[in-house]
């Protein structure tokens, strides 16, 4: 996955691919954790273009993955479809010059460049950046998902819970019969 920037000196270069996660060293040790499974290739479509020094790579990548449910255990299929851009730069900055005392440079990754050296951008860290991120922070098999039942472990999607009303040796439970007001 890598684009010689002399590919774009005539305007801007669309390029589409696929491959397998396990290409990506991140996603690989990912799944090899057993935090998911790629149940399709990585697929991106993205447009580059160059101004002066930068050149900005739009697209939308495409996969699906295999989770975890967060509240019912259920393993589940969640696609991931997701627009990204990213801004790669081969000049370094040198030294700044006329910064006044309140002016601050940015670095390179607060300005949200990715360096690049010679004449060929290497995709593979930013479309596996891209892939990372767009993970659900609580993966959920549906959003109505009940979960399980906190005593007996029933699954309130499957079967009614047979646990009955909480006990009276609830240290809570003399909350419910206060009065206030």
């Amino acid at each position: 996955m890598r684009i010689h920037a002399d590919q774009l000196k005539n305007g801007s270069l669309t390029v589409a691919f696929e491959e397998p996660a396990d290409r990506f060293s991140g996603l690989r040790e990912m799944a090899r954790s057993g935090e998911c499974e790629f149940s399709r290739p990585i697929r991106v479509r993205l447009r580059a273009s160059r101004i002066r020094e930068l050149v900005e790579i739009e697209g939308v990548l495409q996969t699906a993955i295999r989770l975890t449910c967060g509240r019912c255990l259920a393993p589940f299929i969640c696609p991931l479809e997701v627009e990204f851009a990213l801004t790669y730069t081969g000049d370094r900055p040198g030294e700044p010059e006329n910064i006044g005392p309140e002016a601050k440079e940015l670095d390179a990754g607060e300005a949200g460049l990715i360096y690049f050296q010679g004449e060929e951008i290497d995709l593979t860290e930013g479309i596996q950046e891209q892939v990372i991120l767009s993970f659900p922070l609580r993966p959920l098999c549906r959003e109505t998902c009940k979960g399980l039942c906190a005593r007996c472990g029933a699954d309130l999607n499957q079967e009614r819970c047979r646990c009955g009303p909480p006990s009276a040796e609830n240290p809570f439970a003399a909350l419910s019969r206060l009065k206030l007001g």
